[in-house]
């Protein structure tokens, strides 16, 4: 199986279908991969090689990644007999979870063999994954600099070829934030079209939600084929997709009205290859017939930002005050990370009157961005304003929460926008910076996001891309050493 890599996860569930290879195969070749690789990313925040084993011997579902190795987040998924430890060290030694998440029992039922965690920031507050608890994720191309955050474990794991598919979520742009640090294929599919369920019904007042980081277009909507649809007892749920979204990939987009912007609505500066990763894809996107405008995002950045930071510190507040309840004393400064701890003491100087007002904020947005999409299919932008940053800005354990919240507001100030509107985002690797820049060659993210409930669009324009502009034989450094 010298040529794992060469497979994205439909592929390799085909070959097993086949009868080509085993599962305990392929699982090997992961685990092989993981005990090269990881040491110099870190992204494996625990190992479950047993898990995986056992899983296979007990006789594996015939669903569609029958065999197929994965990796959890180590937040947002609960895995029955192990511990969801979100990059805390006050979680680490935590109780594990009685049963499986709605999305992990989802995951189970499509044949995937689960055999790991992967590393997050604490309580996934950072767009970089350094933590007092696991250190610094590394990034596959250049491991002098982020893999991104939340899900920066995830991402690493994919680009060093370790699977061909990791779980994230995503809250703030924590899909494709890593997945454009990586170069990778990144979804974040709209509001309540995966589960949260059992233990939650949303994330974080709404703005979370999770799906997977790939190499290749078809396993991301395979992958959501898979897991979408509500669940018993869900708030809400998105709307029914017309088809499988795995058909949509292989359809003719048409025409599309896209409105591009670099500019945005904070007034952060934009690194030059992350403008000419926009320009080259709008000069893309009109070439292949599309009707592509400059356009100016609607709504006020200020209001955005705070609306977004009360729903996340009240429920990262939230969280922790739990914790404290079920061990019967209150968690303490020295028990977490700076970051979080600012935001549990932002949060003790809110009110109820301040979360209706983030609320009342998040669904003004959605109407703007709905008279938006009345006018245009999809917004293009760059999905980050830099290339992938050096470590050690970023980390949750920082003692300059001033320095780093400059830092994530001037790295990331695209994708919180349709955590708010809940509308789907991905992000496309189809811009590299030239081999000989500072750093060598680094992927740069281009993000599309279409209206609510229109994943079925963006699936059918990543196709095309894709097609048009292919980077699955691009591989990381990393993922050439080792097995």
């Amino acid at each position: 199986m010298n040529d794992y890599e060469s497979h994205d996860a439909t592929a390799l569930a085909a070959l097993i279908a086949h009868g080509e290879v085993s599962p305990l195969d392929l699982l090997q070749c992961a685990i092989d991969r993981a005990e090269a690789r990881d040491p110099a990313v870190n992204a494996l925040s625990q190992k479950l090689y047993d898990h995986g084993r056992g899983a296979i011997a007990g006789g594996l579902p015939d669903g569609p990644f029958r065999g197929v190795p994965f990796l959890l987040k180590d937040a947002s998924a609960d895995l029955k007999g192990y511990v969801t430890a979100n990059g805390a060290r006050l979680l680490k030694d935590g109780t594990p979870a009685t049963a499986d998440s709605t999305l992990v029992a989802r995951y189970k039922a499509a044949g995937l063999v689960i055999f790991g965690k992967t590393t997050t920031p604490e309580f996934s507050l950072a767009a970089s994954t350094e933590t007092s608890l696991t250190g610094a994720t590394r990034n596959p191309w250049d491991i002098s600099r982020s893999a991104g955050g939340s899900s920066g474990g995830a991402a690493a794991a994919v680009a060093a070829g370790i699977v061909p598919a990791a779980h994230g979520s995503d809250g703030g742009g924590s899909i494709r934030i890593p997945a454009s640090c990586c170069g990778l294929f990144g979804m974040k599919p709209s509001r309540a079209r995966n589960p949260s369920g059992p233990l939650v019904g949303e994330g974080w007042g709404s703005l979370s939600v999770a799906h997977v980081l790939t190499r290749s277009v078809r396993d991301s909507a395979a992958m959501l084929d898979a897991t979408q649809g509500m669940a018993p007892g869900d708030p809400y749920c998105a709307p029914p997709r017309a088809r499988p979204y795995v058909d949509e990939v292989r359809t003719d987009p048409g025409r599309l009205r896209v409105g591009w912007h670099i500019a945005p609505m904070s007034g952060a500066d934009v690194a030059a290859p992350c403008r000419e990763a926009a320009q080259d894809a709008a000069h893309l996107l009109a070439s292949l017939g599309h009707d592509v405008d400059e356009i100016t995002l609607p709504g006020q950045s200020g209001h955005i930002q705070q609306a977004i930071w009360v729903l996340v510190a009240s429920n990262v507040a939230r969280s922790i005050r739990s914790i404290g309840d079920q061990r019967g004393r209150k968690v303490t400064r020295d028990e977490v990370d700076a970051v979080t701890w600012s935001a549990l003491t932002d949060a003790r100087e809110m009110d109820a009157q301040d979360y209706a007002e983030a609320l009342y904020q998040i669904h003004a947005q959605s109407r703007r961005m709905a008279e938006l999409h009345a006018r245009y299919d999809l917004i293009l932008s760059p999905t980050l304003a830099t290339p992938p940053p050096k470590l050690g800005i970023q980390r949750t354990d920082t003692d300059d929460i001033k320095a780093y919240r400059s830092a994530l507001t001037a790295f990331t100030p695209y994708t919180q926008l349709f955590n708010m509107t809940g509308a789907p985002s991905m992000t496309m690797p189809l811009y590299w910076t030239v081999p000989d820049a500072p750093g060598g060659e680094l992927p740069i993210g281009v993000m599309l996001s279409a209206d609510f409930g229109r994943e079925d669009i963006l699936f059918r324009l990543a196709g095309q891309l894709e097609t048009a502009r292919p980077w699955f034989h691009r591989r990381a450094r990393m993922a050439n050493q080792g097995k």
